[in-house]
């Protein structure tokens, strides 16, 4: 029964934002809160279903179709409230008994959520909101979920996204494809919002698994629209599409038949994915058009290189020294513990953990993991207590 209900929470989170782009393309933003609703009461439909009867054979065509019948009878109804009940809202509804056209093809799904994902980020929203928005619309998190990653409660969340839904209905009205000039405006945000979605993939905070693939596939594939369209396919875009591929051709290795953790130096590299490495690189080397260097350049640089089987001293020491100028352009908390990693590579552990303990990150479980690893054989009592620290802060069994 659980394993049931994971299967349908992940079908959730990667069905959600196809369909509710689809009926927003279709019936216009300003009934983007019917489209969720109906694809969340698709979705209690079918977990009351298939828990019973079992999953069908194609899950998907059967929540478009249920979807696509929600929509209709929803449609329905409101027109005829309009046309016999409030005859001034008829032109709002005119064309609503048109709902069967809904088209959930590939190609119409791929258009709905490349236009989605620009508008979420139009600049008349606040950049927290575009952000919380985006990981409730484009790819289906939970409340609850978004809350934790912003570190507030749900009710805080909810006001955002409703002020932000408000912006969309107001200021865009319609999806559609943006001018040229309003990409770089924009494809930052984008960008931005793929990679927490891949990130949170690749090492869950918010659910009970080391790694959730299809939440990676789902922030490639994102990435993959990007690129199909002349507008967005630049540099950057396919940096992030390399760091993704480098990181992701780890997974086999990432997680023993227990599903438990394998950390990087103990992993089996006859494991990793060959062809996933060769198409990071194809996108790494297409990202070298162009004279702009980000983050995404540098940090695809680093995961290739942990992508080499070759544990040299050269590979740590140019590894650490992408993470000095990644910390230049954009300093997180994470890079700088990554680059603790780096440095006791290069250094040793002495060096690391007085690096380490300058950062003082109280409340990242990540931290006290690696200064119990550095003091391991150093001092073990100290070592015990950081990773004692360590399980007390971890958010996962």
């Amino acid at each position: 029964m659980e394993d049931k209900q994971q299967d349908l929470k992940q079908l959730f989170q990667l069905e959600f934002s196809k369909m509710v782009a689809v009926i927003s393309k279709r019936f216009g933003l300003q009934h983007i809160e019917i489209a969720e609703d109906v694809v969340s009461e698709t979705f209690l439909l079918a977990t009351e279903t298939w828990l019973i009867k079992g999953m069908p054979a194609n899950p998907t065509a059967w929540l478009y179709k249920i979807a696509q019948q929600k929509t209709l009878q929803h449609f329905r109804r409101n027109k005829i409230y309009a046309d016999k009940i409030m005859p001034e809202l008829r032109a709002t509804h005119e064309n609503s008994n048109d709902a069967n056209e809904l088209s959930f093809t590939k190609e119409n799904i791929q258009d709905s959520q490349l236009q989605m994902m620009f508008a979420v980020c139009n600049p008349v929203i606040a950049s927290e909101s575009q952000i919380g928005l985006a990981l409730r619309i484009l790819c289906g998190f939970g409340i609850d979920e978004i809350a934790e990653a912003f570190l507030t409660n749900k009710e805080t969340i909810n006001k955002r996204l409703f002020r932000a839904k408000e912006k969309l209905k107001i200021e865009v009205g319609k999806l559609e494809m943006i001018e040229e000039w309003e990409v770089d405006n924009r494809l930052d945000n984008v960008l931005h919002i793929i990679y927490l979605l891949f990130s949170e993939g690749y090492y869950s905070r918010t659910q009970n698994q080391i790694l959730q693939k299809e939440l990676c596939i789902e922030a490639i594939r994102l990435c993959i629209l990007l690129t199909d369209f002349e507008k967005t396919n630049l540099p950057k875009v396919n940096a992030l599409l390399a760091l993704m591929c480098f990181h992701s051709s780890r997974f086999n290795a990432r997680q023993n038949n227990k599903e438990e953790i394998v950390l990087y130096n103990q992993q089996d590299q006859d494991l990793w994915d060959d062809a996933l490495i060769n198409q990071g690189i194809t996108y790494f080397h297409i990202s070298a058009n162009g004279d702009e260097l980000t983050a995404y350049h540098i940090e695809a640089r680093i995961a290739y290189l942990h992508c080499l089987k070759e544990d040299k001293n050269e590979k740590w020491q140019e590894i650490l020294d992408l993470y000095d100028n990644l910390l230049q352009i954009n300093y997180t908390s994470s890079a700088a513990l990554n680059r603790t990693y780096a440095l006791y590579k290069v250094n040793g552990k002495m060096e690391a953990i007085m690096a380490a303990e300058d950062l003082n990150l109280d409340n990242n479980h990540f931290y006290y993991l690696l200064l119990g690893d550095l003091y391991t054989d150093l001092d073990n009592e100290r070592a015990l207590h950081n990773f004692i620290k360590a399980q007390t802060l971890a958010k996962t069994e």
